[in-house]
């Protein structure tokens, strides 16, 4: 199983160097918003940052005790949130790498996890079929989406931030209020379940990707 990951020229399609330090697979991978950092997540229990320039490793961040299933930066760079299959989320100061809460509550693995595009909230999805709303300045929840009848392995904001999207082993995405949690719509058609879901950058429009070998686009 190859550990690394790589950095690609997309000009000329050549690489520019590789990541390596994980013992296990890398299961995610993002740039921050400025271009300047990434951060990659691994089944190994930790996720790493790196220099986008260079490649160096800037630092370790190790506290879960399972694999991880998500990490990413919030919007100004600020923050770091990862998801773990050990049922929590971490948030980690981004300038130093140390972790400043653990947001607890779901009964089973986090599959993923997200920030709204201001930073203000974080949403978690996870294998008990629920997920959850959090406020990123208080680490508090704010409303549970109760309603699939299998694990939700996809979550996103629209840019709003006013609604969440989810994907679930149910076969069916499911838009939400962010703030109460109600469920708003939910998307039927696929015929297995749906790993991948998003809004595009105006809100108006979903796509969904699903284990029937099909994607939709939901208006």
């Amino acid at each position: 199983m190859d550990t690394t990951a790589k950095l690609w020229d997309i000009q000329n399609g050549e690489e520019v160097f590789t990541l390596t330090g994980h013992s296990a697979e890398i299961i995610s991978l993002s740039f921050n918003t400025l271009g300047n950092r990434i951060i990659t997540g691994s089944f190994d229990h930790t996720v790493a940052v790196w220099e986008a320039d260079t490649g160096r490793k800037v630092y370790t961040l190790i506290g879960h005790c399972a694999e991880i299933s998500s990490a990413l930066f919030n919007w100004d760079c600020s923050l770091i949130l990862t998801g773990s299959m050990d049922k929590t989320c971490m948030l980690w100061d981004a300038t130093n790498g140390k972790c400043v809460a653990t947001l607890t509550g779901h009964d089973d693995e986090i599959l993923d996890s997200c920030f709204d595009y201001t930073g203000k909230l974080i949403a978690t999805a996870s294998a008990d079929g629920t997920a959850r709303v959090f406020s990123a300045a208080t680490r508090k929840c704010i409303t549970k989406l109760e309603g699939h009848e299998g694990e939700i392995s996809k979550i996103s904001f629209n840019p709003q931030g006013n609604h969440l999207l989810t994907g679930s082993a149910d076969k069916t995405a499911r838009i939400w209020d962010a703030q109460t949690g109600q469920c708003l719509q939910i998307l039927e058609g696929h015929t297995d379940e749906i790993f991948s879901c998003a809004f595009n950058y105006k809100g108006n429009i979903i796509i969904t990707g699903s284990k029937d070998n099909t994607c939709r686009i939901w208006r």
